[in-house]
């Protein structure tokens, strides 16, 4: 379990990210690239993520980077080239957000989601629910969770998520 101490994506690297976000719009072939990737090998393998993690590297991220990380940071692009619109709302708000009478993410895929333990599973569950959310996620707040996933970001999400009330019998 890595230990949680200043994480780049926070502090150092929200701005550069963001910006590269935003650049996304333009360069819509490295998008289109990575979005195309349905695992984290093939983010990780593709020239826009390599084009990505160079520009990380000129904006300090740790050139001697552990696996663990460099998987994280791969996640996140990955995840960031589906978002159109930054959203204010943290990611478990915004999943339990109604349309209708029905969570935009269910509480199934939900509860699904929080079981996830491992980065690629993590990178598919959320490419997965994206879509269902319209696109629309915190740029921030997705690469500090998606970087920080473990038992206290799960938690944290459980109690963020509105869980729909069931009527009493």
């Amino acid at each position: 379990m890595e230990e949680k101490k200043s994480t780049p994506v926070d502090v150092l690297f929200a701005k550069p990210l963001f910006q590269w976000w935003q650049g996304l719009e333009e360069d819509r072939a490295s998008r289109a690239v990575l979005r195309r990737c349905a695992t984290l090998d093939a983010v990780t393998l593709s020239d826009a993520y390599q084009l990505f993690y160079r520009y990380m590297l000129t904006c300090g991220w740790p050139e001697d980077a552990s696996e663990w990380q460099r998987d994280k940071l791969a996640a996140i692009a990955g995840l960031l080239a589906h978002v159109k619109t930054d959203d204010t709302q943290r990611l478990p708000i915004k999943m339990s957000e109604l349309t209708g009478d029905r969570p935009l993410v269910s509480e199934l895929r939900f509860r699904d989601l929080l079981k996830v333990e491992t980065t690629d599973d993590l990178f598919i569950s959320l490419r997965r629910a994206l879509p269902l959310m319209g696109y629309q996620a915190s740029i921030e707040q997705l690469a500090h969770d998606v970087y920080w996933w473990n038992d206290d970001t799960r938690k944290k999400w459980a109690y963020s998520y509105r869980w729909p009330t069931k009527p009493s019998a």
